[in-house]
């Protein structure tokens, strides 16, 4: 790509956070109470949800989606004030986190202050009319053969660099823009701060642009999994896919996100047993990692997308459940060059469909992960390997081993391990 991607970019993991829903009272000012917990969980990135007011006209629901936005330079005052949001990045910036924006270039609400202001940055139909293409009733297209339209938006872009001090954004549906835009915004925004650009989209060519682009195709190939009789050939398949694309291209990859769990159901829905151990290869295989809000509770409803569903917290801002098993594995990212920059060497098991195993090496860093993806018990197996010779911790038990080259294993149902070589200790 013909950017450089930020420097903390590549070792960063994604936290999406869902204000309205994330506490009873949905502001941003109730949200930062979670802040030392994601931080002290060893959350690096945090992407707010769009952040923008939300259309009157042709809203869904009672409140409305969050992407259909009447005014890219304003806070929806359901989540608090302006004041608010730029504290918030503050006490992020303060706990060693970046934050990143929602951005919707494609589409505006249908009452948007263009609308008004400036009707020709709209696709219009031969009456006047304003069109949406993709079959999204709630919005309207705006028109990026407009060139004013074009400056407003990086403007518009930049007010939130300028005022809040935020490190980059999140692009939604980033294919339906034109690249050459998303090439323009970028050279004049990184220009006024470094920042770090993720595409919600599959299209290889939009690395031009952006540092990381979204796994939805792998997230499919993994979900549909049938785990009684599992086949991972579509998954490595699309692994090889996105190998192909080329060693300078990065990957978001997850089990749930927004847009996932409303509409197709929580990752215990899609997984089952298996829904940790997937999201150990998330956090492990390379790319980013994402963690939707309230995974780490763990969140076992479907969140409205139109109302107020606020997240089962039990204990609010203390340690949830998944806490630790988060933390651990985002630990691992941040402390082990071969979580990051080692290369994935498959391991050959007795059961190809059922066990995910691979190996990774940096320098003196290695790790092992071990996934068992169906829902067969005591699954036996051996692996034999130069590299898995030394003394291991199992970074979630914290216990350490002596491996020689060829080691036994067994894995039950959904279990998930994954070891780390102690260097000093050989």
């Amino acid at each position: 790509m013909p950017f450089n991607t930020v420097a903390w970019a590549h070792r960063a993991n994604i936290y999406e956070v869902n204000v309205r829903q994330y506490t009873k009272e949905g502001t941003l000012v109730s949200f930062a109470a979670h802040l030392p917990r994601l931080a002290d969980m060893g959350v690096t990135v945090l992407w707010f949800m769009p952040i923008t007011p939300i259309s009157l006209k042709g809203r869904l629901g009672t409140l409305g989606s969050y992407y259909a936005c009447s005014n890219y330079t304003t806070i929806n005052d359901e989540f608090g004030s302006e004041q608010d949001f730029i504290a918030v990045v503050q006490a992020a910036h303060e706990l060693g986190m970046k934050v990143i924006i929602d951005w919707v270039a494609n589409h505006t609400g249908q009452d948007h202050v263009w609308t008004k202001s400036n009707p020709n940055f709209y696709i219009q139909d031969s009456h006047g009319n304003f069109t949406e293409r993709n079959g999204w009733i709630d919005v309207i297209d705006l028109n990026f053969d407009n060139y004013d339209m074009r400056t407003s938006m990086i403007d518009a872009m930049r007010y939130w660099v300028d005022t809040a001090g935020i490190d980059g954004f999140r692009c939604d549906m980033a294919h339906l823009v034109p690249l050459d835009f998303w090439i323009e915004a970028r050279q004049s925004l990184d220009a006024v701060k470094p920042l770090y650009w993720l595409a919600e989209c599959e299209d290889a060519r939009y690395f031009e642009a952006f540092d990381t682009t979204y796994a939805w195709a792998f997230m499919h190939a993994s979900g549909s999994i049938n785990r009684h009789e599992p086949s991972l050939n579509p998954v490595l398949e699309q692994l090889d896919i996105y190998k192909s694309q080329g060693s300078n291209t990065q990957k978001l990859f997850f089990t749930s996100n927004h847009d996932e769990n409303s509409w197709n159901g929580t990752e215990y829905e899609k997984y089952g047993v298996t829904a940790k151990a997937w999201a150990v290869f998330t956090a492990t295989w390379g790319g980013l990692p994402l963690v939707y809000s309230g995974q780490e509770i763990p969140n076992h409803k479907r969140l409205s997308f139109f109302e107020k569903d606020e997240l089962a917290w039990s204990q609010q801002t203390k340690e949830p459940t998944l806490h630790g098993f988060y933390k651990s594995l985002l630990s691992l990212r941040a402390q082990n060059d071969a979580v990051v920059f080692g290369q994935n060497q498959m391991l050959q098991t007795p059961y190809p469909n059922s066990i995910i195993g691979f190996i990774k090496k940096h320098q003196n860093n290695v790790v092992l992960v071990l996934l068992n993806i169906s829902e067969h018990n005591r699954l036996a197996f051996e692996i034999s390997h130069p590299l898995l010779s030394g003394t291991f911790e199992q970074i979630f038990s914290g216990l350490h081993f002596s491996f020689s080259g060829n080691e036994k294993f067994e894995l039950q149902a959904g279990e998930y391990l994954v070891y780390q070589l102690i260097p000093h200790l050989d």
